[in-house]
């Protein structure tokens, strides 16, 4: 084989990680931080994966083909890419970060494959992630909320240790709103320590919000679902007026920037090696 053949060109692209979703509704989020993403690097080439596998499995039921994140970068690495951004679009270095980390380095670096993949911190990383998200979610909040309306976000919460993400922002948003309080579905704080706090002043209305990238099962079921056991029934049951704001976090150009900073910082060290 001819040496000129055997030679690499340098080809960076980026590839977008998600937990993922099935629900249609969805589609919205994940085509805005695309367009954000697309108009913050005009020449890159994205790609997507999920890396939840349960939904990989529902969408390829329905002729959808989502890869995961291995998948992805082994086809990027196929095609010719020598330098990989990795974005991930997770809120916290949870589980599911820790894991696409793995996957990240098992590929850096492969005979045959990609030269280099670095990979994105998650929404919330450094302190001023924390204080930036705080910032945009509060200059967000629903139009016609009032001083006398609380507002509740939903996080997903997990038995990791990154869980401490989740009062640690709730700190952060008491710093600048004490109406605003945040519980989690599967970790701490929980719904009933809210509610703990809702009951210690009368209130007009509760706004429950997702705080997570995007509104999909969890936050149509677990926060706004019909069954007496989701929050807006629990919380409606104890005599609150309650509206359900179904918008992910990632609906938010402001917060999708935050990732885009964080992906920015990646192609900074790809620049320079």
């Amino acid at each position: 084989m001819a040496k000129s053949e055997t030679k690499k060109t340098d080809k960076t692209g980026i590839l977008l990680v998600s937990f993922g979703s099935s629900y249609a509704e969805t589609r919205a989020t994940f085509k805005n931080i695309e367009e954000e993403v697309r108009a913050a690097f005009p020449n890159q080439e994205i790609h997507w994966a999920f890396t939840s596998k349960f939904i990989r499995k529902k969408l390829r039921k329905r002729g959808e083909q989502i890869d995961s994140p291995a998948e992805a970068l082994a086809k990027m690495g196929e095609d010719g890419f020598t330098k990989v951004a990795v974005q991930s679009l997770h809120v916290i270095p949870g589980e599911e970060y820790e894991n696409l980390k793995k996957t990240v380095a098992a590929f850096s670096g492969m005979p045959k494959g990609i030269d280099e993949v670095i990979l994105g911190n998650p929404l919330l990383y450094h302190h001023s992630d924390m204080e930036r998200l705080t910032q945009v979610l509060l200059r967000n909040l629903p139009k016609d909320v009032t001083d006398n309306d609380a507002i509740v976000f939903m996080g997903h919460g997990t038995q990791h240790t990154s869980n401490v993400y989740y009062p640690g922002i709730q700190y952060y948003l008491w710093q600048k709103n004490p109406n605003v309080f945040l519980a989690t579905v599967e970790g701490y704080p929980e719904l009933n320590q809210v509610i703990e706090k809702l009951e210690q002043k009368k209130w007009d209305k509760v706004y429950l919000l997702p705080f997570m990238t995007i509104a999909g099962d969890h936050a149509r079921n677990d926060m706004a679902g019909k069954d007496s056991d989701s929050w807006q029934s629990q919380l409606e049951a104890k005599g609150y007026q309650v509206k359900s704001v179904l918008s992910g976090m990632a609906d938010q150009d402001e917060v999708v920037q935050i990732w885009i900073e964080h992906l920015k910082e990646v192609f900074q060290k790809i620049n320079n090696k």
